[in-house]
């Protein structure tokens, strides 16, 4: 098995598969970046300030988000093929490092979201005030307790 695919190849391969996950990473961050930027110069234009920034920041923080997850398999794939422990500790380094950005990413989307839909009065699935929702009735009840229990 050795002769069929040799150490070097492998490394080789890898080396190209990390350079292409990487690539894809930029790509997804300096599109967001794009679209946030027009983003921001039509809503400047338009004079529409206060909820279009937290809807570019929201949009921009999703990009930033993938493009993040996207260099954390790049990193991944780099330690694939006969890592050194310094190099595994580098990786577990900017792994916590690029972990921790992107939870602390997604929570401050999440609170952007809340507080989007609050100014605009609509609840969110991450909105724990919603009244729970009503359980159809099980089989089990008889029909008029069924109807008792039935919204109207």
């Amino acid at each position: 098995m050795e002769d069929l695919i040799s150490e070097a190849w492998l490394h080789g391969a890898v080396t190209l598969l990390v350079r292409l996950v990487e690539a894809a990473a930029a790509l997804v961050i300096f599109t967001g970046a794009a679209i946030g930027f027009v983003r921001f110069v039509l809503a400047t234009v338009q004079r529409k300030h206060d909820q279009s920034f937290t809807r570019i920041r929201l949009t921009l923080g999703r990009f930033l988000a993938l493009g993040l997850e996207f260099q954390l398999g790049a990193d991944l794939l780099r330690t694939a093929v006969a890592p050194t422990w310094e190099q595994i500790g580098q990786v577990a380094a900017v792994a916590a490092l690029r972990t921790a950005l992107n939870y602390f990413l997604g929570r401050e989307i999440r609170e952007e979201q809340r507080q989007d839909a609050t100014t605009r009065g609509a609840p969110t699935r991450f909105d724990d005030t919603r009244p729970p929702r009503e359980q159809a009735p099980s089989s089990s009840k008889t029909g008029e307790d069924s109807e008792a229990q039935a919204p109207h």
